[in-house]
């Protein structure tokens, strides 16, 4: 099938999520890195147990918790976590970012962020980055107040373009994302950024990507 919307996650993907804490590693101290990696981890394990529980909060109520919990585990300074979620507001787009999406712009494909991010949070974020004019639509799992990977997730560009799922390219850096759309039906380019692995988890991708710039080569 021929690729209709090109559909990114935002998280990861779109936009680091270890710029906020980077931005503050000379307060955080040595171990930033390890305490950004552990804030973005309990973070999704908050949303996938939220989910199997069915207590739903958002995005950014998500976000504040993980960062307390992760704050105390690594004794950081309680009087950083307004700057840190402030800065979390503004995560910086990888460098790529913006002129890949000016590329597929030119080819007239629908572009769009898929995210469990809430709508005033994505907003902000592609406003602050200068990209509010390159996507159609940011989609937001606010709409059915379930996080990724539910299959009613993906199934809110669907609804919104009228198109089958394999008539969409999804990217996401994270491998659980890949296989959440994957096994929903979407065709799913895995951004491995950093050489990971890839789960087993009854997908594997056609195409394998380190950064956004290649996906020019495969669309």
């Amino acid at each position: 099938m021929k690729t209709k919307a090109i559909v990114f996650d935002a998280y990861g993907t779109l936009f680091d999520v270890n710029s906020a804490a980077k931005k503050c590693k000379d307060k955080i101290g040595d171990r930033w890195e390890e305490f950004a990696n552990f804030w973005r981890t309990t973070q999704l394990e908050y949303t996938w147990l939220r989910s199997l529980m069915n207590r739903h909060k958002n995005f950014w109520e998500v976000t504040e918790d993980s960062l307390d919990k992760s704050m105390r585990i690594f004794k950081i300074d309680k009087n950083l976590k307004n700057e840190l979620l402030n800065l979390y507001k503004v995560l910086s787009p990888y460098p790529e970012v913006k002129n890949v999406l000016k590329n597929l712009k030119k080819n007239n494909f629908k572009l769009a962020i898929l995210s469990n991010g809430t709508p005033e949070l994505l907003k902000e974020l592609v406003n602050s980055n200068s990209l509010d004019n390159l996507f159609d639509d940011l989609f937001s799992i606010e709409e059915v107040k379930v996080y990724k990977p539910d299959s009613r997730v993906y199934e809110i560009p669907i609804k919104r373009y009228k198109i089958k799922a394999n008539e969409i390219t999804f990217l996401s850096a994270n491998t659980w994302d890949v296989s959440g759309g994957g096994n929903y039906g979407y065709n799913s380019v895995w951004v491995n950024r950093n050489k990971s692995e890839f789960d087993i988890l009854d997908y594997q991708p056609n195409n394998e990507i380190n950064n956004l710039t290649q996906l020019l080569d495969i669309i």
